[in-house]
């Protein structure tokens, strides 16, 4: 075997081993270095008066269409699109707190890629997100705030749905924990 090439196959099955353990890790310290506080900040814009009244900002931002039919009155939704609010609301803190925790991850993990997903629908339907804000994959621009910047959200986010929180994690004391 060329010697060369048995030096990249060690390197590889060094790597393979070590990415199970790595890219977890690497993958909630990325999402709470660029992620976290931006959701957590959207999430303080979104608090009215108490816990179960969001602010009138909840639903210019979640349904900012019908908000404005409704001539800006929130007490004129209906219950579904109330508690809709709310859950997106208690999401923008929830989630984010369990992924970088690590705890019940692969569900926050996933539940954050959902959450991504309706937002990103939210801002092209309901907000009217222009072509370049939108932008297109495999062009030469690489700054589209829509398809570009949130599919480089989401790929952490599904490291952690197919392999879980990693060695240093909530998840993994609880596992621990268990097996004792």
């Amino acid at each position: 075997m060329n010697p060369a090439l048995a030096l990249y196959e060690a390197l590889a099955l060094r790597l393979n081993a070590l990415a199970p353990l790595a890219l977890p890790t690497l993958s909630r310290l990325v999402f709470a270095g660029v992620l976290f506080a931006y959701f957590w900040a959207s999430g303080l814009t979104k608090i009215g008066e108490g816990l179960f009244s969001p602010s009138s900002g909840a639903y210019a931002q979640i349904f900012p269409r019908a908000f404005e039919a409704l001539g800006y009155d929130p007490s004129r939704f209906a219950l579904w699109q109330k508690l809709v609010v709310l859950g997106g609301t208690y999401a923008e803190f929830v989630l984010p707190v369990l992924v970088v925790l690590g705890l019940l991850t692969r569900f926050a993990a996933l539940g954050m890629v959902g959450f991504i997903i309706v937002q990103s629908l939210t801002d092209i339907v309901g907000h009217g997100a222009d072509a370049a804000t939108v932008g297109a994959w495999f062009d030469r621009a690489s700054d589209a705030l829509i398809l570009d910047q949130r599919a480089l959200w989401i790929l952490p986010l599904l490291v952690l749905v197919f392999q879980g929180a990693g060695p240093i994690s909530a998840d993994a004391a609880l596992r621990f924990m268990r097996k004792k």
